[in-house]
């Protein structure tokens, strides 16, 4: 069966969310194509008739069983992969939360083979998907002091 998202007529509406806890933030690590192995922020489309924090709540409850509390935006990641002849073949805007964790520990569906907490000084040496550790950053200065 062929793939809906490919080859688009426009782009994919998509959320994601840097959740922190003590200090560290969930980072997975995606299962399946696109960018299977990739390192990333957990979270997925929005559904026709949802708010955008609605979505991210039920992404990253789908995604890892968490429970959290969307505490604002830390930015977007346009993404845009093209094929051989530059046609677009798939087209996503991702709009990425800051949220607090509330309750539950990581449990990975089956789109992420790992979730884990990590601080964000250790980004740098993992593959991840581009901008992750500007959007982490901008995550965390949204979070309230302790």
């Amino acid at each position: 069966m062929a793939d809906p998202r490919a080859f688009p007529d426009r782009p994919f509406l998509a959320v994601s969310a840097a959740i922190l806890r003590d200090g560290k933030v969930l980072i997975v690590r995606r299962a399946r194509a696109p960018g299977a192995g990739i390192y990333t922020l957990p979270g997925g489309a929005v559904e026709a008739g949802e708010t955008l924090e609605q979505a991210v709540i039920r992404e990253i409850k789908e995604e890892t069983m968490l429970d959290i509390a969307p505490l604002g935006f830390a930015g977007h990641r346009e993404i845009i992969m093209r094929n051989a002849e530059g046609k677009a073949e798939r087209h996503f805007v991702v709009l990425c939360f800051a949220a607090r964790w509330i309750a539950g520990e990581p449990t990975p569906n089956d789109e992420i083979s790992e979730a884990r907490w990590r601080d964000p000084s250790e980004l740098a040496g993992l593959k991840t998907t581009e901008g992750l550790a500007e959007i982490v950053a901008a995550a965390v200065k949204l979070f309230p002091s302790r």
